[in-house]
């Protein structure tokens, strides 16, 4: 992720305001994360907490209950959004908020939020297997949803961003585990990081093919003109900037979450309840 040309954007007058129009700005951004469904999307990364024993060749289940106690601690909602907040009041530019949150607001993008919203919490093994039905038969009546699907990664830069942000969090992730003793193969970060590259090219392709597979399923039940009114939406220098932003923010709070849990998994055992 390129965060540091994400936050350059911040402006030198909101460091300067005064706390009222601090208040201010919390509550547009407070608004925004409601309308838009980022709130949600925030809440959604408890889930993926599942994957982070993989990465260590173990199995979220071995730990029972303490795992769940501690993704449930470390991934806690409340704190997860004020810490989001603390960052979108400061970058989030008034022009690019009320762009965005005016399409979010629309009966079209109030749908699009409810669909996305619930896609968030659907289990994965459902969504692939349903969503795979669904892309072939978009393919099969010739949508052209299927491109849609393509031009929003592209415009909103899904791919390249989140592998470069998954890449970032594995570092942080498997650094922090090796430093905690988790792993008894020891590398520096440079090393980890060309080890890590090597699946880029497949990861890449994996994504695309996930992408097509879960937007089939998310926006089922929305026509190819509505899929097409989104694409041309996240298409704006407004939306492009605001998911940049977004994804920084994803992307940094759950590297961070994960560096804390590979820390406290040193003092886990499987099968062990706190």
């Amino acid at each position: 992720m390129k965060f540091v040309r994400q936050m350059c954007g911040l402006v030198f007058a909101l460091f300067m305001t005064s706390f009222s129009l601090q208040a201010a700005d919390r509550t547009k951004a407070i608004a925004f994360m409601e309308v838009t469904g980022f709130d949600v999307s925030l809440r959604s990364m408890r889930v993926s907490a599942a994957d982070a024993p993989a990465m260590l060749g173990l199995d979220a289940e071995d730990f029972g209950l303490s795992w769940s106690r501690l993704a449930d601690e470390i991934f806690e909602p409340t704190q997860i959004e004020q810490d989001a907040l603390a960052i979108l009041e400061r970058a989030l530019r008034d022009d690019v908020l009320m762009h965005v949150s005016a399409f979010y607001a629309s009966n079209l993008g109030q749908r699009l939020v409810d669909a996305e919203n619930e896609s968030h919490f659907t289990g994965d093994l459902k969504k692939r297997e349903l969503g795979h039905k669904l892309a072939v038969s978009l393919e099969n009546r010739g949508s052209p949803q299927p491109q849609y699907f393509r031009d929003m990664a592209n415009d909103i830069g899904s791919i390249e961003s989140s592998i470069r942000s998954y890449r970032e969090v594995q570092v942080r992730f498997l650094m922090a585990a090796m430093s905690a003793g988790l792993m008894q193969r020891q590398l520096d970060e440079a090393d980890l990081r060309e080890i890590l590259s090597l699946q880029d090219t497949e990861i890449k392709s994996a994504m695309m093919e996930n992408i097509i597979v879960s937007n089939a399923y998310t926006y089922r039940k929305f026509s190819d003109l509505e899929v097409e009114q989104y694409r041309d939406a996240l298409g704006t220098k407004e939306m492009r900037e605001v998911y940049a932003l977004m994804n920084a923010i994803h992307f940094t709070l759950m590297a961070e979450r994960y560096e804390q849990m590979a820390l406290k998994m040193a003092d886990l055992h499987p099968s062990q309840s706190l």
